[in-house]
């Protein structure tokens, strides 16, 4: 019996492990931090496959929130989706790029060249809700000025955000152990 015993307090330790990260995985994953919008200098829309980001990009830059629009494609130079954003014609500056390496560390890189080229002081970035808070971590280590964090939609259901607590935690791990920019 004292192995049973030990093997349900294991158990039991566990359960109590798994639901105090859930919980403290809700304000970082489920319900970050965003900022309230205001005109900027740039707009910049990290890449992913959520296309959605990107339709909310352009809307806020034909609404006026800056006069130019920075995406990452990420998805890479053949995805023809991204044409739309990419090769369409807009009132407003827009400009792709893919990032060097492929991931949120290129994203920022990218961005903090693009700020010294043109002077951004204040950007707008949109990803989606559960990179929100890690996005703002990995920029904010590339971009001294004033970041407004803005999520756009993102899937549901507990598989993807199982996912995305193990995936957006990992990619944390790593960004902490990233040196500077």
């Amino acid at each position: 019996m004292p192995g049973l015993r030990r093997a349900g307090l294991l158990f039991g330790a566990l359960v109590i492990l798994v639901v105090a990260l859930g919980l403290a995985g809700v304000p970082v994953y489920i319900h970050p931090q965003t900022d309230p919008l205001r005109k900027a200098d740039a707009i910049v829309v990290l890449g992913g496959t959520a296309y959605e980001r990107f339709d909310m990009g352009l809307d806020l830059a034909e609404r006026g929130y800056a006069p130019q629009l920075l995406i990452s494609r990420s998805t890479g130079v053949n995805d023809r989706v991204m044409d739309k954003y990419c090769a369409g014609r807009f009132d407003f500056a827009v400009s792709c790029f893919v990032p060097d390496p492929w991931t949120t560390d290129g994203e920022a890189r990218e961005i903090r060249r693009r700020a010294q080229l043109f002077g951004w002081q204040h950007i707008i970035v949109v990803t989606y809700t559960p990179h929100v808070s890690r996005a703002r971590y990995i920029v904010s280590k590339c971009f001294d000025g004033e970041l407004t964090m803005v999520a756009s939609p993102s899937d549901s259901g507990v598989k993807f955000w199982s996912w995305m607590y193990i995936r957006q935690s990992a990619g944390y791990i790593r960004a902490f152990f990233s040196r500077g920019c």
